[in-house]
C-alpha cells in the first residue's frame, strides 16, 4: 500500500501522520481468543501496525490529506485504532483545511472488536459531515474490494467517487450476501452504470486523474462565468415556428460541442447517487482560463428523475466547494412517463429548482436548442440566462399547446408565434438575454504585407 500511495503523489511528499497509539486489553475490547496474535501476524506480514497510513502529501503541487487502506492487515477492516487515525486524517484536513483523499480498500467493520469497531462508522461521519459543513472536498478511490461501512460511510460519503477496474464494490461482502445474488451488481462498472460513481479509471491512469481533480477543486473560477459564445452564425428567426425548426434541427451545435469549446479540460461527475443515471445529462467541473466551473448540461432528451437529482447535486456540490456553475439548456421537457412519475419526477424537479435558487455561488445558464417548459426552466438562472439564435424557451411546446386547445396541427405554427418563444421574444419579455457570435476576424486584401515579425526587431 506504501507503494501506492508513492506512485499516486510527489516523490518524498508523504509524510505520515503521528497518532498516539491508544491502550487495548488483552484480546482487544471484546477479549476474542486468540485477537493479539491474529494481529501480530498481519502486522508481519504486511509491515503495518494497523490497516490504515494517515498522512499529508502533495499531488501536483496541491496539499491534500491522504487515506490508505492496507488490505493485507486484517482485510483493511475498522477498529477503534483504525478510527483513531481517520479522526485524525480529517482532523487534520479540517485544521489545514485540506482536501481528503481516501483509497480504499475493505472489507467493512472488524469483527473482533464487535460494536466497538462498528461505532467507528459514527465517528467517520461525524468527521465527514463537519468536512462537508467546512466547504472542503473529499475524493474516494474504490479499490478491491470496497464493501461494508467502509464503502457506505467513505466512500459513499465522498463528494467525488472514482473506482478501478472491476473492483468489488457494495455494502454486502462477497460471504454474506443474499444466495444467488447476481455478482455483476457488485462491480464498479455496475456502480458506474447506475450513477453511484463519478468515473472508473485504470491504473495507470490513476495518479493523473486525481492531480486532475485536486487541482482544478483548488483553482475556482473568480466571479460569474460569461456564457458560451454561439457555434453557428443563425440569424434570429423570424417567426415563432422557425425558432423552434431551428433549435430541433438535427445539424445544430449539442452540449458536447459547447461543453469542448468553452473548456479546456472537461472532468465528469455523474449520476444521482441513489441508483439512478441520466445519459441525457452532461456534468462534471471544467477548467476555463485554468479555473474551474462545474457544469450541468441537458442534451436535448426528456430528462427522468435521475437527472433533476444528479442536477441537484452538481449544483449543491458546486456551492459548498465555492465553484461557479454553467447550464446549457436543451430538453423538450421533463420525462413525463408512467416510468418517471413512479420515480419522483415532481419532487425531484421540485430540488433542482430550490437548489438553483439557493446556490451561494454565481450561476450563468444558457439556451442552446429547445427550452421546454419547467424541465428547462428549473436549469435557468434567475436574472442571467442567455439564449442563442438558434433556441427557443416555452412555457409549452407549441404541439402541446394544440392538443390542450384542441386545434389542429395546422394552427401549430401560429401558436408558436402567439407562445412569443423566439430569443428575440425573450430578451423583450426580461426572461433571457441573447448572444451573439464572435466578430469575424478581418480579411486582408491579398496585396496587403505581411505583419511584422515581433522577433526580427
Amino acid at each position: 500500500m506504501r507503494d501506492l500511495v508513492r506512485r499516486l503523489t510527489d516523490p518524498g511528499s508523504f509524510t505520515e501522520l503521528a497518532v498516539e497509539r491508544r491502550a487495548q486489553p488483552p484480546d482487544g475490547p471484546i477479549g476474542w481468543p486468540g485477537y493479539d496474535a491474529t494481529r501480530a501476524r498481519a502486522a508481519t506480514r504486511t509491515g503495518e501496525d494497523e490497516s490504515v497510513l494517515a498522512g499529508t502529501a502533495t499531488l501536483g503541487g496541491v496539499p491534500v490529506v491522504l487515506l490508505s487502506f492496507v488490505f493485507g492487515y486484517l482485510g483493511g477492516s475498522l477498529g477503534e485504532r483504525t478510527g483513531d487515525r481517520i479522526e485524525a486524517a480529517y482532523a487534520t484536513a479540517l485544521d489545514r483545511r485540506l482536501p481528503l483523499v481516501s483509497l480504499i480498500a475493505t472489507g467493512g467493520s472488524r469483527m473482533q472488536e464487535g460494536m466497538r469497531a462498528l461505532s467507528q462508522l459514527q465517528r467517520v461521519a461525524r468527521r465527514a459531515a463537519a468536512l462537508r459543513d467546512a466547504g472542503l472536498p473529499q475524493l474516494a478511490v474504490l479499490q478491491d474490494p470496497t464493501t461494508g461501512g467502509g464503502w457506505a460511510v467513505l466512500g459513499g460519503a465522498a463528494d467525488i467517487a472514482l473506482a478501478l477496474p472491476g473492483a468489488q464494490v457494495g455494502f454486502a461482502g462477497s460471504r454474506v450476501r443474499p444466495p444467488g445474488a447476481d455478482p455483476a451488481a457488485y462491480t464498479a462498472e455496475s456502480h458506474l452504470a447506475t450513477g453511484q460513481l463519478d468515473a472508473v479509471v485504470p491504473p495507470d491512469a490513476l495518479r493523473t486523474t486525481l492531480t486532475r481533480y485536486v487541482t482544478a477543486l483548488a483553482r475556482p473560477y473568480p466571479g460569474t462565468p460569461p456564457p458560451p459564445a454561439p457555434l453557428t452564425r443563425a440569424p434570429l428567426p423570424d417567426t415563432g415556428w422557425a425558432a423552434v425548426r431551428a433549435a430541433r434541427a438535427m445539424e445544430r451545435p449539442r452540449a458536447d460541442d459547447y461543453l469542448a469549446a468553452y473548456f479546456t479540460d472537461l472532468l465528469p461527475l455523474g449520476g444521482d447517487r441513489a441508483g439512478g443515471l441520466d445519459p441525457g445529462l452532461r456534468c462534471g467541473i471544467g477548467l476555463r482560463d485554468g479555473r474551474a466551473i462545474a457544469y450541468v448540461a441537458q442534451c436535448g432528451t426528456a430528462n427522468t428523475p435521475a437527472g433533476f437529482r444528479t442536477a441537484s447535486r452538481i449544483i449543491r456540490l458546486a456551492g459548498r466547494l465555492g465553484l461557479p456553475v454553467l447550464t446549457l439548456i436543451d430538453t423538450p421537457g421533463a420525462a413525463g412517463d408512467a416510468a418517471a412519475e413512479r420515480a419522483g419526477a415532481g419532487p425531484a424537479i421540485a430540488d433542482t429548482f430550490l437548489a438553483l435558487a439557493t446556490a451561494p455561488v454565481p450561476v450563468t445558464s444558457l439556451v442552446i436548442g429547445e427550452g421546454g417548459s419547467g424541465g428547462a426552466m428549473a436549469l435557468a438562472a434567475a436574472g442571467n440566462t442567455w439564449a442563442t439564435p438558434d433556441s427557443y424557451f416555452s412555457v409549452i411546446a407549441p404541439e402541446l399547446a394544440a392538443a390542450i386547445l384542441k386545434k389542429p396541427a395546422a394552427d401549430v405554427p401560429h401558436l408558436a408565434d402567439a407562445l412569443r418563444l423566439r430569443p428575440q421574444d425573450l430578451a423583450a419579455l426580461g426572461v433571457a438575454g441573447i448572444v451573439s457570435p464572435p466578430p469575424r476576424p478581418e480579411r486582408q486584401p491579398p496585396d496587403a504585407a505581411p505583419p511584422a515579425d515581433p522577433g526580427s526587431r
